[in-house]
């Protein structure tokens, strides 16, 4: 298998996780998303959407957007899971994970945040996504505030952690004060521990700047 993915990308940053927690080896391609190679008509065919992750399976099926693979990792290889047995926990936890996913980690990425500098300069755009990130992780604090540790939703990392993570990462980019979110932290330190998180970090892939 084959993975397109950029180092600073947190929805690739996600992928890379998911597949080390499940022991799964790929190929690494990259697509530096500040130079426009996803927009390059060759990558355009694998994914019209010209985003990353992309994930080229052994058979050529091509897979997109990182809680897809995520969701067919956990299919093809139940194990270690990254969903609880329990219906109303798998939606918890899906819940989290959409919360990052799809709400707070789109409005404040590379696409988006080009078209603010573009009206109102970088300051406005650093202060837009330090504001969306604030926001999106305090309401991920009080979702999690509750449940029991070390991990968002118990003894295990799951899908949400593996969201969490890569969006810690980057508010901390764009001057996010994280003290107040103490149970995300204890989260992010638990999943850190992980070599399967650690491994995956941007600063730790090879097109890394």
């Amino acid at each position: 298998m084959k993975l397109y993915g950029y180092f600073r990308s947190s929805a690739a940053f996600r992928v890379r996780i998911a597949l080390n927690l499940k022991g799964v080896t790929v190929e690494h391609a990259f697509c530096h998303l500040r130079r426009g190679e996803q927009s390059a008509s060759d990558y355009l065919k694998l994914n019209p959407q010209g985003l990353v992750p992309t994930l080229v399976l052994d058979d050529g099926t091509v897979l997109t957007q990182s809680l897809a693979i995520i969701e067919w990792l956990e299919e093809t290889r139940p194990e270690p899971a990254l969903l609880p047995a329990d219906p109303v926990r798998r939606a918890k936890v899906r819940a989290l994970a959409g919360a990052i996913a799809c709400d707070t980690h789109p409005l404040q990425n590379l696409r988006v945040l080009r078209e603010i500098r573009s009206l109102g300069g970088g300051e406005a755009a650093q202060a837009w996504a330090r504001r969306v990130n604030e926001q999106g992780l305090a309401a991920c604090e009080m979702l999690v505030a509750a449940e029991p540790g070390p991990f968002c939703f118990g003894e295990r990392p799951t899908m949400a952690d593996i969201c969490l993570v890569p969006q810690m990462a980057n508010a901390r980019r764009y001057g996010v004060e994280l003290a107040g979110f103490p149970r995300l932290l204890q989260a992010e330190a638990a999943a850190m521990a992980l070599p399967a998180f650690a491994d995956a970090h941007p600063d730790r892939q090879a097109d890394a700047e």
